[in-house]
Order: structure tokens, then sequence, then C-alpha cells
């Protein structure tokens, strides 16, 4: 997916079903070069007509071609219900100043969300959206229909043009209200980098133990730059730093607490892997300068884990 970043043209982020479905089609075609060779990502859109069956779902046109009978599948027929769970917080936007084709965390989670849904329409599956920061702002239901799809690739649209300042984060509280209000036994993907508000790291993951107890099977893509955010690479010279969520502002030099912010980070990092791996959640550590293959792959992993 390298090549793709290279190609790519920021100001084309504004036709994501464009981008999606080029994704998609670019790791399809690279799907024989990995684990996964003889996988179908391509679902019938039909299944064979039942004697008995009630005859208003018979899709007449291919009959004319066939002259055999199949029966349209809609949404109560779908094999996967998902849930599409997005951190929209400010700390998302990071990075704000960006070169070429550089994408910061929310526009990397949209693209990647709407591939995950182009692949999921793709394979007759049913898909929501959740958006929240402090609260949760949109809520779905998961639905397979292609005006669903253009409905959910609206409110990405909107996310990546809404670029706003000091919306803090409440993870625990949304994802808690998430775990509460979707179909049982959904999976569940969710798109954050982790950073909220509260220091209670117990809570954070009393919230990710609640969707596993609601029999939900979840993916946490684990958001950030790494170059940036946990290696702390900025050139050794002063840099005045803002909490894109707070406001809060400091000066200083990079090299005086690179070491301590790196221990910081990769304490945090290694106790939410911890967790997750306690609770059965599947935890992606995503880097947005890497691409999308990573993403699909692993949700292809746990599509076949859980035998659909």
């Amino acid at each position: 997916m390298a090549g793709f970043f290279e190609n790519f043209d920021l100001k084309q982020i504004e036709n994501l079903e464009l981008l999606a479905k080029q994704v998609v089609e670019g790791f399809i075609i690279g799907l024989h070069k990995s684990p996964f060779h003889g996988f179908s990502v391509e679902f019938a859109e039909h299944r064979i007509y039942n004697p008995g069956e009630a005859t208003k779902n018979i899709d007449w046109k291919v009959y004319a071609r066939t002259d055999k009978m199949f029966v349209k599948k809609f949404e109560e027929e779908t094999n996967l219900r998902a849930q599409i769970v997005i951190d929209t917080s400010s700390s998302m936007y990071f990075p704000k100043k960006r070169s070429g084709n550089e994408l910061n965390k929310l526009q990397y989670s949209a693209l990647a969300a709407a591939s995950l849904m182009n692949l999921l329409k793709r394979q007759r599956d049913a898909y929501g959206l959740s958006l929240f920061d402090e609260t949760v702002n949109i809520h779905t239901k998961a639905k397979s229909s292609t005006s669903h799809y253009r409905l959910l690739l609206s409110y990405l649209d909107q996310l990546i043009d809404d670029e706003v300042d000091n919306k803090k984060t409440s993870v625990v509280d949304t994802l808690h209200q998430i775990a509460d209000s979707i179909h049982k036994r959904s999976l569940v993907i969710i798109f954050s980098d982790m950073f909220d508000n509260t220091d209670d790291t117990d809570s954070l993951f009393s919230a990710l133990q609640h969707l596993k107890y609601n029999k939900h099977e979840v993916i946490l893509f684990h958001v950030t730059d790494h170059h940036l955010e946990e290696n702390f690479e900025f050139d050794n010279r002063p840099h005045e730093f803002i909490d894109m969520e707070s406001g809060e502002r400091i000066k200083l030099q990079s090299n005086q607490v690179r070491e301590y912010y790196q221990e910081k980070v990769a304490s945090f990092k290694k106790e939410l892997k911890m967790k997750c791996l306690q609770y059965r959640i599947d935890f992606i550590d995503t880097n947005i300068r890497e691409g999308f293959t990573p993403i699909l792959e692993a949700y292809l992993v746990k599509r076949k884990k859980m035998n659909i």
C-alpha cells in the first residue's frame, strides 16, 4: 500500500467513495500474494429460491436471463453486523500541519473506515457508524443498503471538513453508551488514539470490557503517528507544544523530555495491549504513515476467526 500513498493527492480526500474503492481494489489484487489467498471477498448477491417460500423476493430479471429462480438477499439475511466507532476529538486532527500526501489521524481513520465499509458492502454484511468525542454525536444501526452506505460516507466527509480545536474525549462514557446500544453479538471496530481526559486507566479498561461482556467481538485500531507521538522525533530546538483538546501550551526543547516522554507513552501502550489481551480484544498498533493494508488484513483475520 506504500505505492498508494506515493500517488495519493490529499485534495482527493473529498471523494471518499472513490478513494475507498481504490484502496479495496488494490488490496484485493494483492491478496494472492498474502496469507489470505483463496479468501473470497465477493459474496453472492442472491441465493437459490427454496420451494414453498414467498415469491415476492424472487429476482425475475435474473430468472429471465438464466431460467433459474434466485432470491435477493436482504439485511436480515446478512452474515455479519459490524459497528465502526471513530474517536473524533481534537487530538485526532494531529498532525495539523501536513505536507504532500500526509494524512492526520482522523483523515486516516475516515478513509480506513470507508474502505472497511466498501469491503463489508461487497460481502453483503451490515455496518453501522458511531462518532464520538465527549458524547456520542452520530450513531446509526447496522444496515447493508447502498443508500445507507452513501449516508455514512457523508458523515465521514463532514468529519474531514470540520477541524475543530478543543473537542475533548470521553472514551469511557461513550464506549459504555455504545456497548448498550448496538445489536448483540456484533463486530465492533474502534479507531482511536485512546487519549482520554481521565487519568483512571481502570475506568478506560472497564469500558472496553463492557463491550466484551455484551458478547461483541472487538478490534481496537490504536491510531497514532509513531514518528511524532510515540518516538517524539522533533528537531532539537525550542518548540511550543499545544494540547489540541484543552488548548494548554508549553515551551520546551524536545531533547529535554524525549526519553521521559517515550517511557510514559510506552508504558501506557504496554498496559493497553495487556488489558486487550486479557479481555480478548484484538489490539492493532496502527501507524498512520503505513497505509491501509494492516486494517483490511486485521478485519479478514477476525472475520475468519468468527467463522462467518
